[in-house]
């Protein structure tokens, strides 16, 4: 049985965002969704932290011959997840004081896991 390309790339994206999620709990944040669709956008990961609420675009890489994971959020890509975040946040009974917009890549090391680059505040919901 083989594994087709676009399985390995889900298997991929799934292994990226749990060590992305992984990595946000480790610095204190709870996480509150993961690939939630809101306003026909898929967020990867809604975490929280001191009254801060961050939507957070994971992207993964298995290495940079398409250039660097957080590269790929592009002008097109940060309107999307700003109105996904501003459709997720009317859904709420809460809503939320502060907002931060983050990108983590995650490129696949020689050993099996992850380089991790956390990108804090990588844009904000001007674009």
């Amino acid at each position: 049985m083989t594994i087709e390309p676009q399985d390995r790339r889900r298997a991929l994206g799934a292994a990226g965002e749990a060590c992305a999620a992984s990595h946000l709990e480790s610095q204190g944040y709870r996480v509150l969704a993961r690939n939630v669709r809101a306003g026909g956008v898929e967020i990867d990961l809604i975490v929280e932290r001191a009254g801060l609420v961050v939507f957070v675009e994971v992207k993964t890489r298995s290495g940079r011959g398409f250039g660097l994971a957080h590269e790929a959020v592009d002008a097109r890509k940060r309107a999307r997840l700003v109105r996904g975040a501003a459709a997720w946040l009317a859904s709420q009974s809460r809503p939320a004081r502060r907002v931060r917009f983050d990108v983590i890549s995650c490129e696949r090391a020689a050993g099996g896991g992850f380089h991790l680059q956390h990108l804090e505040a990588a844009f904000d919901a001007g674009g």
